[in-house]
């Protein structure tokens, strides 16, 4: 491999190892009673925002709690990416190309996995309310979208990389 790449391989190990010190994701709601917006910052290692209050709206609609204890991937995602950036410094460090088509084999199991965890996330979370809610809407769902807006009821619901994650 020529140094270039070399380069831009330890390049993009460092960008991603900025995951362990930026978040990954965000998840944000607006609605005219929250002009300010409601947001949810998702880490590699936990969920931080205005999750309280997100969790006390998504109580009147049948949603579960969200609880960061209650989700493995918080626990696994940080040696994931570790093992992602020693294989990338490895192959930066000696330059073989059979070990380059590994790595990004692996980056892209690793985020096909991590999109379709996260939307199988939001979807539990969206679909399977609470049947004795307070506020039943016939055929609604609360599922945010993967990426993108989404409108809510009174809500618009945004899901866009954060810093860490781009």
């Amino acid at each position: 491999m020529k140094t270039g790449s070399r380069i831009a391989i330890a390049t993009a190990m460092v960008l991603l190892l900025t995951a362990y010190f930026l978040p990954l994701w965000e998840i944000t709601l607006s609605a005219p009673q929250y002009p300010e917006g409601l947001s949810m910052d998702i880490w590699l290692n936990g969920i931080t925002g205005n999750v309280l209050q997100i969790n006390g709206l998504n109580h009147y609609i049948g949603m579960q709690h969200i609880d960061p204890q209650n989700f493995a991937e918080f626990k696994i995602a940080p040696y994931v990416f570790g093992l992602l950036i020693l294989i990338g410094s490895v192959v930066s460090v000696k330059g073989s190309r059979k070990l380059l088509i590994g790595l990004l084999a692996l980056m892209i199991v690793f985020a096909a996995a991590g999109f379709i965890d996260f939307y199988l996330w939001e979807y539990n979370y969206g679909h399977n309310l609470d049947p004795h809610a307070a506020i039943k809407v016939e055929g609604m769902y609360y599922q945010p979208p993967l990426i993108g807006y989404k409108q809510l009821l009174n809500f618009l619901a945004g899901s866009f990389p954060a810093t860490g994650g781009c």
